[in-house]
Order: C-alpha cells, then sequence, then structure tokens
C-alpha cells in the first residue's frame, strides 16, 4: 500500500475500539492521521504516544460531532494540521443504549441519529471539498453486521441507523464518482471492543461466538486491513460503493 504513504487521513471516534485500530493502521502505513475523540481524550494521549513513538505522524482533535457545525469544524483542523484531506473514515458511532420498542422516545432516536447518522453526513458535506482536490480521495464508512440482521433485541434503532450507512455508501459512490472521490464501507460482525462490554453479557457474546465459523470474535484490527485497503487507489481503484463484511463468517453475503 504504498500509496497511503503521505495522505492524510481523518478517523471519527479514531481513538478507541476499532477506530483506533484503524488511526493505528494507517500511521503505520506513513499516512498523516487526524485523530477524532470525543470523550476518549486519555485513550487518545496513549494512541498518540504510541503512534510517535514509532515514527508515524498524528494529530488528536477533540469534538462532539452530535452538535451542529461541529464536523465542519472538525474537518478544518483537520486540514490545517496535517496539510490536506485525502481519506475520511466515518468510524464514530454507537448504540446509546439498548430499547426495546416500548421504551423509545423521541429524544432516544434523536440520539441514536445524530450519533450514527448526521455526523456521518456532515463530515462527508464537510470533506467534499478536500478530497475532490485530492484526485483520488475515498471515504470509508462503518456500518454493522446488525444492518443486514436487524440485530438482537433493544438495538433496532441502532441497526437501522446502520442500515442508513449502507444505502447512503452507495448512493453517494454514484453521486461522487464523477468527482473522483470512491466511496465504500466496511461492515464489522462482533467485534470484542467496549461497545460490546456496555452493551452485551459475557453470555450473549459466548452463545455468539459459537454461531461463527471461525470460532471466535473479530478483533479491533481485523477491520483495520480492510480499511487501509479500500483506502488505496492502487489496489482498490476500481472498487466504490460496497459494502465489506468483516465477521469470520457471521454472516456470509
Amino acid at each position: 500500500m504504498k500509496d497511503i504513504a503521505g495522505r492524510c487521513v481523518l478517523v471519527t471516534g479514531g481513538a478507541t475500539g476499532i477506530g483506533a485500530a484503524i488511526s493505528h493502521a494507517f500511521a503505520g502505513a506513513g499516512a498523516k492521521v487526524a485523530v477524532h475523540f470525543h470523550s476518549g481524550g486519555p485513550a487518545a494521549a496513549n494512541l498518540l504516544q504510541q503512534i510517535q513513538s514509532e515514527g508515524g505522524q498524528a494529530v488528536g482533535i477533540g469534538s462532539d460531532l452530535t452538535h451542529p457545525g461541529k464536523a465542519a469544524i472538525l474537518v478544518d483542523q483537520c486540514v490545517t494540521a496535517l496539510g490536506g484531506l485525502d481519506i475520511l473514515v466515518n468510524n464514530a458511532g454507537g448504540m446509546v443504549a439498548r430499547r426495546e420498542l416500548e421504551d423509545i422516545d423521541d429524544a432516544f432516536i434523536d440520539a441514536v441519529f445524530n450519533l450514527n447518522v448526521r455526523s456521518t453526513i456532515h463530515c462527508c458535506q464537510a470533506a467534499l471539498p478536500h478530497l475532490a482536490k485530492s484526485g483520488a480521495g475515498a471515504i470509508i464508512n462503518v456500518s454493522s453486521v446488525s444492518a443486514r440482521t436487524g440485530g438482537s433485541p433493544g438495538s433496532s434503532i441502532y441497526s437501522g441507523t446502520k442500515g442508513f450507512i449502507a444505502t447512503f455508501t452507495r448512493s453517494l459512490a454514484r453521486e461522487l464518482a464523477p468527482k473522483n472521490v470512491r466511496v465504500n464501507a466496511v461492515s464489522p460482525g462482533t467485534i470484542d471492543t467496549d461497545f460490546h462490554a456496555r452493551h452485551s453479557t459475557p453470555e450473549k457474546l459466548e452463545a455468539t461466538r459459537k454461531t461463527i465459523p471461525q470460532a471466535r470474535l473479530g478483533a479491533a484490527r481485523d477491520c483495520a486491513g480492510t480499511v487501509l485497503y479500500l483506502a488505496s487507489n492502487d489496489l482498490a481503484g476500481y472498487i466504490t460503493g460496497q459494502i465489506i463484511e468483516v465477521n469470520g463468517g457471521q454472516l456470509m453475503a
């Protein structure tokens, strides 16, 4: 992936979990990385120290992307810090909480949509002029296996937002192709991160593990290689509008 070296990358939610693995992998490939975080300041500091100790280039930028206007400010800060923007990874997101149908209210719907949907839309909007200027821009969104399966009880709104991300990815791929911006997504299966520590019991995770052909939960690093592949114009220059499932065979598309 020699064409990754020297490119400017923004990873939203890039300080923990899958995002941290993606940030670390880009830096290891020689990219200049802006690691976005919200509440993960200490994790971001540790990640930046690790990247820099390995000779990588990275900066941390804190922002709450659920607030209007914050995405545009984040992108401007990234461009100023790195000198441009070639690759956008929309990884920021989350379930917020498990709520079954009778407990869902408008405030909860707004919270989940703001975190998973509006932040992605706004980051794409703010990044587009820079990605188009790049000449080989790439957007990689992060969906979820639950976009296809519907998820487990209590995750209906989250799963719905991830289904939106998958459809949005395909729509943008058609729209932005004339601007030489490719748009793809990775769709992680059950990845052993703090996400599931918060929202899934050990018993649920073990039951899920038994259904996976590779007989293990995913690790955050399992997603990073696919993201780098999709970002590389040398390796994936003719790939756009695709949702790549990364799940150990949990779902075979």
